[in-house]
């Protein structure tokens, strides 16, 4: 279990700018509820992302995500996390609630 505290990004300017143009590294997780693609543009570091449903089942998990990238719309995604690069233990169909959260 990972001691990091999660940001829920639910406004549009939040969601929109992510950490876009942020230098600092990613030291806690962002929660993007409602959300089934992201980009990485303007973003300066890696990332974890992690997908899952409204249960919290982990879907999609792409480690190391370069910036500059762009995640299509995933089929039963409602959540999508950005996790510090490198920190992502998790596999297909865990809880990330279970997991993560508690």
């Amino acid at each position: 279990m990972m001691n990091l505290e999660i940001k829920t990004f639910n406004t549009f300017f939040k969601r929109l700018t992510g950490i876009m143009f942020k230098h600092k590294k990613l030291d806690f997780i962002i929660c993007f509820p409602k959300c089934n693609s992201i980009h990485t543009f303007f973003c300066f570091q890696n990332l974890d992302i992690v997908m899952t449903d409204k249960s919290y089942k982990v879907l999609y998990i792409y480690k190391n995500f370069k910036p500059w990238r762009i995640i299509w719309p995933k089929k039963g995604v409602y959540y999508t996390f950005e996790l510090p690069n490198n920190t992502c233990k998790l596999q297909i169909n865990d809880n990330f609630k279970n997991k993560i959260l508690n």
